[in-house]
């Protein structure tokens, strides 16, 4: 039987951190950056946030549907600035992934989102905004959207973590060994997400491995392990290597499997992640299964170590 992953969260205000966090009666507005969704994912999503306390906002294009996208380039980065700049508005959760966010990129500075530095809530395709404002040294949440919360009602224990974060109760994350992992303990600014998203930043102002000193988690679905070994090739040919202090290995799901000689995504990954001498944890629940999905506050510090009985990620000794 495989050893279960095992989480506990050790609940602190952070309080160098807390300009973005929410207090109850706070407006988080909802926004479609990505691909086109539907009125009864945003209102069950929005449910669970009122139900937590936060009124919330819907953006006027977040329904639009135009091939695909959740409306046109100019529609979906409106809406964006219009959470961004309107001063009610709080917080922002993106009603789901897809495609596209990285279209707003060639539209909006750095300096825009660090005049506005408010909580990005999201995952996926939501990644490119998520490094976007780590760039920019603002902090977002990689974590649900609607579609969870209104499939889950906000009562499972990701849900939880997240309304936690949402009010600024960091977690310690405490997961179980996995043979691939590489001891060792670092400190650094959590970025990363899915990695393909990320890797199409590259060379960009947006691009997270940009940042030294990062703590760099990587997750993925649907993405051949050939095209995954391309994507570390690519760190380490422009040398951005040095710049990760650690890795934090989520779940990767729907590809094909073994290929060219590895049983798994973990395999390919390990022989390259072995030369970087540096920690590196497998296993770790974030990714696109959303009971393995667990929360991670992007743009803020933390520590990871992993030894030989377990790993742990803590936000609350690195400020």
């Amino acid at each position: 039987m495989k050893k279960l992953v095992i989480i506990s969260l050790m609940l602190c205000w952070m309080l160098s951190l807390s300009a973005q966090f929410l207090n109850s009666g706070d407006t988080i507005a909802i926004i479609s950056p990505s691909s086109a969704t539907d009125t009864a994912t945003i209102n069950g999503g929005i449910q669970t946030l009122e139900k937590w306390g936060y009124p919330c906002i819907v953006a006027p294009h977040a329904l639009a549907d135009y091939h695909g996208f959740a409306g046109t380039i100019d529609e979906r980065l409106s809406d964006l600035l219009w959470a961004l700049r309107t001063p009610s508005i709080k917080a922002i959760m993106c009603s789901r992934g897809g495609d596209g966010a990285a279209h707003l990129l060639s539209r909006i500075s750095l300096d825009t989102l660090q005049q506005y530095p408010k909580m990005i809530i999201g995952f996926s395709d939501v990644t490119a905004l998520l490094c976007a404002q780590a760039r920019a040294g603002v902090m977002g949440i990689h974590g649900s959207m609607c579609h969870a919360l209104k499939t889950y009602e906000g009562n499972d224990t990701v849900s939880q973590a997240l309304r936690g974060m949402l009010a600024g109760h960091l977690p310690t994350y405490r997961i179980a060994p996995h043979p691939l992992n590489i001891t060792g303990k670092a400190e650094g600014i959590i970025v990363g997400g899915n990695m393909s998203v990320f890797n199409n930043l590259a060379g960009s102002d947006f691009d997270p491995l940009f940042i030294d000193g990062i703590v760099l988690f990587i997750e993925d679905t649907g993405e051949g392990m050939s095209k995954v070994d391309r994507m570390l090739h690519n760190i380490e040919i422009r040398g951005l290597q040095k710049h990760i202090r650690a890795v934090i290995v989520g779940q990767f799901n729907k590809y094909k499997h073994p290929e060219n000689g590895f049983d798994d995504m973990y395999a390919l990954l390990n022989e390259y992640l072995q030369h970087w001498h540096i920690p590196v944890c497998y296993n770790f629940p974030v990714g696109h299964a959303h009971l393995k999905n667990f929360p991670l506050l992007t743009g803020a510090k933390a520590t990871l170590e992993v030894n030989p009985d377990e790993v742990v990620l803590d936000y609350n000794n690195s400020h």
